[in-house]
């Protein structure tokens, strides 16, 4: 587990399966920005077990309540980083310190020089979560994915190492 102030990450399991599914399905979830795909608990039961370089955390109120999850995974130099909260647990600071959190872990246990994010360009709450945890906005990609009836651009964010400098809520020794 890692442990925050207002949150906790805690590694998906098994278990969370339906719920994480249940959220995957939900477009009042996914909210406006993000695309909207399908995916049965048999799809979500199999991308848990077939791919092993990435990682789902449960994000926890301090009460142990789920309230969304962050994921990481391999990308060219590094990893990416992307995150989900239920919407009435947005604007309380949860996603600001999940990503900081597993960007501490990040950088503190895993050999990379770069973390990735992408957010739909109109997304400025997102965007204020990235650029709390020291993000850079890199630039728009262009029609990157389809949702909703039109093609959508994406907003790149990234944090080199060198500019993260050390844990901002994880101990170091953790």
């Amino acid at each position: 587990m890692l442990p925050g102030t207002l949150v906790d990450l805690r590694l998906a399991e098994r278990a969370d399966l339906p719920m994480l599914a249940a959220w995957l399905n939900d477009i009042d979830v996914n909210g406006e920005f993000e695309p909207f795909a399908q995916s049965s608990l048999s799809e979500v039961e199999r991308d848990f077990e077939a791919k092993p370089d990435e990682r789902w955390w449960i994000v926890q109120a301090k009460d142990a309540t789920p309230v969304g999850y962050v994921g990481h995974g391999k990308a060219d130099g590094g990893c990416w980083i992307g995150y989900v909260l239920v919407p009435g647990e947005r604007g309380k600071g949860y996603g600001s310190e999940a990503v900081l959190l597993i960007v501490d872990y990040l950088f503190l246990h895993k050999e990379i020089g770069r973390i990735q994010a992408q957010t739909h360009p109109a997304n400025a709450a997102s965007q204020r979560v990235l650029e709390k945890a020291g993000f850079t906005r890199e630039g728009i990609l262009r029609r990157t994915f389809f949702s909703r009836g039109v093609w959508r651009d994406t907003a790149m964010y990234s944090l080199l190492r060198e500019e993260w400098g050390a844990p901002r809520v994880l101990p170091a020794g953790r």
